[in-house]
């Protein structure tokens, strides 16, 4: 099994946007839910945004509704994140995730797979 996080992320400006991708291998990727969450320095690990395997039921966290979109290409077993009008308290370590599992990926918040983290700063 193997998430890879592709660079999307890095230094960005408040206001600005920012785009990541997560590519995966091992495992069916269409039959997986999968999600995004991030944790920021000092602070809890937090859920972001969920995508269901079939790609028409979406959920996003409260911080980002409105500014967010995730979506999927099964073809290419990979996962996105697309935030706008981002803010200084964007900043944090993304990671994506899946599971098999939509309940526990989009309302308990945890996954059974996870990639590895990449940093996104927002600077104001």
């Amino acid at each position: 099994l193997r998430f890879s996080c592709r660079r999307g992320g890095g230094l960005a400006q408040a206001g600005g946007s920012l785009r990541l991708s997560c590519a995966t291998s091992g495992i069916t990727f269409s039959t997986y839910h999968m999600g995004w969450f991030r944790q920021a320095p000092g602070k809890e690990r937090e859920f972001v945004a969920a995508i269901i395997s079939g790609g028409f039921r979406t959920v996003f966290a409260d911080s980002v509704k409105g500014r967010c979109a995730i979506s999927r290409d099964n073809a290419k077993r990979t996962v996105y994140l697309q935030l706008d009008t981002l803010k200084p308290e964007d900043t944090a370590v993304y990671y994506c995730a899946g599971d098999g599992i939509w309940n526990d990926i989009a309302v308990r918040h945890n996954a059974d797979y996870w990639g590895k983290g990449t940093q996104v700063t927002v600077s104001s």
